[in-house]
C-alpha cells in the first residue's frame, strides 16, 4: 500500500464530531409502579416443589494431612461437638434449626428442639 493509499484509507471512515453546545439527552425509564405488568401471584404454590438439600451436621474437626493418611478401619475421629449437644439442621448450607437424634423405624431422624427465627435467618444471608 502506498503512502497516498494509507493517507486516504481513513477518508471514508465515519467521523464523530462533538460540539460544546450539545448535551446528552436525559435517560428515561419505565415507571416501577407495576402499571401494565402482570399481577404478582397471591400464593406461593409455584415454589412448593423446588428441591432443597437438608443436612444434619453431627460435628466437625480439623486434621493435618499426616493424621488423615494414618486413618484406617476402626479409627475414631474426635469431633468438636460434645455428646448430648443439639445437632444443627442446615437447608442449602444455612442453619434453620437444632435438634436431637432419634431412631424411627430403624432409621435415624432428628427431633427439632429449636427453630431459628425468620429474622435470624435473614441475618445469615448478609
Amino acid at each position: 500500500m502506498s503512502d497516498h493509499e494509507v493517507a486516504n484509507a481513513g477518508a471514508n471512515a465515519p467521523t464523530h464530531t462533538t460540539s460544546a453546545s450539545s448535551s446528552p439527552a436525559p435517560a428515561s425509564f419505565p415507571s416501577l409502579d407495576g402499571g401494565g405488568a402482570a399481577p404478582a401471584p397471591k400464593n406461593i404454590d409455584f415454589i412448593l416443589d423446588i428441591p432443597m438439600l437438608v443436612t444434619v451436621q453431627v460435628g466437625s474437626t480439623k486434621m493435618v494431612i499426616r493424621e488423615l493418611l494414618q486413618l484406617g478401619q476402626g479409627s475414631v475421629i474426635e469431633l468438636e461437638k460434645l455428646a448430648g449437644e443439639p445437632m444443627e439442621v442446615l437447608v442449602n448450607n444455612k442453619l434453620v434449626a437444632r435438634g436431637e437424634v432419634v431412631v424411627v423405624n430403624e432409621k435415624f431422624g432428628i427431633r427439632l428442639t429449636d427453630v431459628i427465627s425468620a429474622a435470624e435467618r435473614v441475618q445469615q444471608l448478609a
